[in-house]
């Protein structure tokens, strides 16, 4: 469980919504029903591969135990300085983070060094987005049937 109400099916989903704002086509995700689940990068697990045009992104969800985790940095750095392997391009990582957790994290990332700072990108999840979204979908007015 991510927190409380989100599941991690849910979140990731919500992450997959964030890559396609950003106008990033999904490669591969975890608990995907059609794309196949995303391969480790280094020894840590990912959740969701895209890629737009040239550029590629990697995203991961944090969980309550990865933020208090003592290898987060590390994994953070990690895959915020990967690049392709035939372009040598840096390879954007979008961290998906409980609301709740948001100002730690990002507390955390100031840490960081610039270059490789500048390469992540923070994005806040919120089970009321993905309860939002249903509830409009299915509250038009039918007209025909």
């Amino acid at each position: 469980m991510i927190t409380m109400e989100i599941s991690e099916r849910k979140a990731i989903d919500l992450l997959v919504n964030e890559f396609w704002r950003l106008g990033f086509f999904t490669i591969s995700r975890r608990f995907g029903t059609y794309l196949p689940e995303p391969e480790t990068v280094g020894t840590f697990k990912v959740d969701v591969i895209g890629r737009l045009k040239e550029k590629y992104a990697i995203g991961i969800m944090l969980s309550k135990e990865d933020i208090f985790n003592s290898n987060l940095l590390e994994k953070l750095i990690y895959l915020a300085t990967r690049k392709t392997r035939s372009t040598n391009k840096p390879i954007t990582l979008i961290v998906g983070v409980p609301a709740i957790y948001f100002k730690q994290v990002k507390e955390l990332l100031s840490s960081i060094e610039e270059p490789i700072r500048k390469n992540i990108k923070l994005t806040r999840i919120e089970d009321s987005h993905f309860d939002e979204q249903k509830v409009t979908r299915h509250s038009q007015q039918i007209f025909f049937s």
